[in-house]
């Protein structure tokens, strides 16, 4: 077997170990939480979320239903699958960032299989009325939850690699803050998902977020140090 199929081996396996390990370790951690808040929201859920339903329509105003569309489309899994693929490209090919580059399915992937397991766990219907069309179960928001992980992911790395640009920085971290926030108040505007499922949903991804990031950094000090000896003893091995 060649060096460089040897490195493709060596990085698919350390991609389908850190994605199975992660997203295991993610959904303890997530489930757990998910409970806990569960329990808080449940107190005055019904209450919190009618008021809710009020307060969004109130601060969007009404008739604003085209560019609301437009924004929670920016977490939709068509839109996340395109970008991500995009940056992974970018990150890959041309900043040669290899360990960013395998970070982004992880975390998008993995937000996206997690989110669909609470759903299941939770099995709480939508609203009813919304003034678009929306399938599946609500608990927690699809669209908060991604969004949190994949643009609270592009703000780790904004935090990390703008270090000399403070005012890029902190202008693009509170960008994508916001954007984050905005895409969960489209979907209480729209009435396709309870304010409890945003917040849960955004909660959820900042977890995950929170919990994939440290440990996908150590697995991969630990993969690579094993990968490079057993190049290098495979290397030194006489022909």
């Amino acid at each position: 077997m060649t060096n460089p199929l040897r490195r493709l081996l060596a990085g698919f396996t350390l991609f389908v170990t850190e994605f199975a390990i992660t997203l295991a370790l993610g959904t303890v951690g997530v489930v757990a939480f998910l409970a806990l808040s569960r329990e808080v929201f449940d107190q005055d859920a019904a209450t919190f979320d009618a008021a809710a339903f009020r307060w969004v329509r109130h601060l969007l105003g009404p008739g604003r239903q085209q560019w609301v569309e437009a924004v929670t489309f920016l977490a939709s899994r068509n839109f996340i699958t395109v970008a991500g693929l995009a940056l992974v490209a970018w990150l890959l090919l041309v900043r040669r960032r290899r360990w960013y580059s395998l970070l982004v399915p992880v975390v998008a992937l993995g937000s996206i299989t997690l989110n669909l397991l609470l759903k299941q766990i939770y099995q709480r219907p939508r609203p009813l009325l919304p003034l678009t069309s929306a399938s599946g179960l609500s608990f927690p928001s699809g669209h908060a939850m991604i969004s949190a992980s994949f643009y609270g992911l592009l703000i780790y790395f904004a935090w990390s690699r703008l270090r000399r640009y403070p005012v890029a920085r902190y202008a693009v971290v509170t960008v994508l803050a916001g954007l984050i926030v905005l895409i969960g108040l489209t979907r209480v505007y729209l009435r396709v998902h309870y304010a409890t499922d945003v917040l849960a949903g955004i909660m959820a991804g900042l977890a995950w977020l929170l919990i994939a990031i440290p440990l996908l950094r150590q697995m991969e000090i630990g993969v690579r140090k094993r990968f490079s000896r057993q190049l290098q003893s495979t290397e030194k091995q006489p022909l």
